[in-house]
């Protein structure tokens, strides 16, 4: 039961364990890596000869699994801090796309009451001879390139005008922590900017001043999930603002193989203000496919009116088999907004790999999941019932691609640039946006973002697509996706080559532009050093509630003392500053008012003034009546 007060908080850890269910799958892609030789690895046989021979397989099917393999430095491990709960009973999954269904409950915090308010500016206080470390590497087996050219008479558009305008913000948001990349995810509230890095959190307002950081593990002063009973060894955080809601919302991965633990953990704002109550989650992520268990890696994480959606890569934690696909795992909303029992539904799909969720601007009936199928056809997956969901494919063509053949080169060294997996997923007005990187005409490593038509949920169709074609020797990789009430797209990307330290750039396209084009590249922030190995291994982007119009990113850079994560703003087109005159005549009028009670009940339109993807109703008249005459 949920306790109420932060006084209480030490009374209940809210470790939230499955109850009996029906039978179904989950699956995942690897997370962490030491900075040098591997020690361990946990993988499948073949997948583990592959890996330390560097053969190169051929695939047999769409697609096959990526590899896995934590590989701890022979003095450290992860912990949890609490003895491994013994009730747990497995989420089976053997049987594929049956959904099950369990509850949760949560722990209530107050932030304003840790020791630290500002953790990750303090000196780092963990084990001293804890070193830093690599995440495991996101790496799988590529899938063979198949013969012919793109699919469709759709080309790939390069870049055209410059369309980045306004005041360009940005600021350094959280430094290098023991962790190496930092995965930076951002949220935007109305106030607020929230990041989230391996292994901490920290959120600022729009000037980028500080007003909390904490690291996320135990080794916080409390970490942020500690009181949950998390332990040393979260990892891979991402985070959202749900305007439909108006709350953040936070997760973090937990795996502790020497105890066979691997736990979603995630939290709940008890309103727009990140400062203050939160309702957390620590939900039970081990499941069962006949006799083998997995844990879960490279989450997606995405909302929509009705639910919360997590996905995520299943790998071998024991038993024979070492790959168990995508755990799609959809979290009802509505009573998490008030620290309520969490009802959960989990679903497995066993030929996915790395699918991304949708984070859906508007109602829409259905949760979009994109996922790479092979070099010819992403899938587009959906549920339309989040309450009894299963997950519903359809294969779609796009111009071909090929994952990045080689590493970024750069004064430091050489940046791992991924395998073409999907890095973030939007969704507006029936149109889905992703992206992802992917090998370049000129041998480099260039973005690929695509816009796909779903307003026929089962039948999608691809609208248009676009590289950010970079000259010879110059990589740009990691993009991060976004799309405003406009129509406009962002995007926000890393760019290095061998005489160029890794920089942010970032570019965009009005609704009205040539398809598949975009802006000239645009240079927000750069570093000071070069970089080597793993690095990003994403960006992330999101659009400001207030105006629905800016967009803001998290992306990274290099400096003498190791990564910088940086946030940055920019719009396209300029927003509406007076949002009650509905038609854009300047003044507003009677036509104003005859458009909203002609849109009465919509939403996300024009005539919605009073809130951002609510209806159009009184409040909007109000907000009218108001504002009548012409605009200042």
């Amino acid at each position: 039961m949920p306790f109420g007060h932060a006084a209480d908080r030490h009374r209940h850890h809210g470790n939230c364990i499955p109850g009996p269910q029906s039978e179904q799958s989950i699956g995942l892609y690897p997370e962490f890596r030491y900075r040098g030789i591997m020690t361990r690895i946990i993988a499948a046989p073949l997948l583990i000869t592959c890996f330390l021979t560097a053969c190169t397989p051929v695939s047999t099917g769409p697609q096959l699994p990526p590899t896995a393999g934590p590989d701890w430095p022979s003095d450290w491990r992860p912990t949890t801090g609490h003895p491994r709960p013994t009730d747990v009973p497995h989420i089976d999954v053997t049987q594929d796309n049956v959904p099950a269904t369990w509850t949760c409950e949560p722990t209530i915090i107050d932030t304003r009451t840790f020791a630290s308010q500002h953790q990750v500016a303090d000196a780092w206080t963990g084990p001293t001879q804890r070193p830093g470390k690599l995440l495991r590497t996101h790496k799988h087996l590529k899938p063979a390139m198949p013969s012919g050219g793109p699919p469709n008479d759709l080309r790939p558009g390069g870049m055209t005008r410059g369309n980045v305008t306004g005041d360009h913000t940005t600021f350094n948001a959280i430094a290098a922590t023991p962790w190496t990349p930092p995965d930076p995810s951002i949220a935007v509230g109305p106030d607020h900017v929230l990041v989230t890095v391996n292994m901490a959190i920290a959120w600022y307002d729009k000037s980028g001043n500080e007003q909390f950081s904490a690291y996320l593990d135990s080794t916080g002063n409390p970490g942020f999930f500690e009181e949950l009973g998390c332990g040393n060894f979260t990892f891979d955080p991402k985070c959202f603002y749900d305007p439909i809601a108006e709350r953040f919302v936070v997760l973090a991965l937990e795996v502790y193989d020497d105890t066979n633990e691997s736990w979603i953990t995630f939290a709940v704002s008890d309103d727009s203000d990140p400062n203050g109550i939160w309702y957390k989650y620590r939900t039970w992520s081990v499941v069962v496919n006949e006799s083998s268990t997995y844990w879960v890696d490279y989450p997606g994480f995405g909302f929509d009116d009705d639910a919360y959606y997590v996905t995520g890569n299943l790998f071998n934690l024991t038993g024979p088999s070492g790959w168990g696909g995508v755990l799609y795992r959809v979290i009802e909303k509505s009573s998490l907004l008030n620290g309520g029992t969490a009802t959960i539904h989990d679903v497995r799909k066993g030929n996915h790999a790395s699918a991304q969720c949708a984070q859906h601007y508007g109602s829409s009936s259905n949760a979009f999941f994109v996922s790479p199928q092979d070099q010819t056809r992403l899938r587009v997956s959906r549920i339309n019932d989040y309450t009894n969901p299963t997950v519903q494919t359809t294969s779609v063509d796009v111009p071909s691609w090929s994952s990045p053949s080689s590493s970024a080169p750069n004064p430091g060294g050489s940046i791992s640039t991924l395998d073409g997996r999907m890095l973030n997923v939007q969704w507006r007005d029936d149109t889905l946006y992703t992206c992802h990187a992917i090998d370049g005409p000129a041998n480099n490593t260039v973005s690929r973002w695509y816009a796909f038509d779903v307003q026929s949920p089962g039948n999608p169709v691809l609208q248009q697509s676009g590289n950010i074609d970079t000259p010879s020797g110059v990589h740009n990789f990691f993009p991060a996706i976004g799309v405003n009430a406009y129509g406009d797209v962002g995007l926000a990307m890393a760019m290095a080559s061998a005489n160029d330290v890794p920089s942010v750039q970032v570019t965009g396209r009005r609704a009205d532009d040539p398809a598949g084009t975009m802006g000239a590249l645009t240079e927000t922030q750069t570093g000071t050093d070069g970089a080597d190995g793993r690095y990003g291994d994403y960006y992330d982007m999101t659009i400001d509630p207030v105006d629905d119009a800016t967009f803001w990113y998290a992306g990274e850079v290099s400096m003498e003392f190791g990564w910088q994560t940086c946030v940055g703003s920019f719009t396209i087109t300029q927003p509406n500053t007076c949002p009650a005159d509905a038609n854009g005549d300047g003044e507003v009028d009677v036509s104003d008012l005859l458009t909203a009670i002609a849109q009465w009940g919509g939403d996300g339109s024009a005539a919605d003034t009073a809130a951002p993807f609510d209806l159009v109703d009184v409040a909007d008249i109000l907000v009218m009546i108001g504002a009548y005459g012409p605009c200042p």
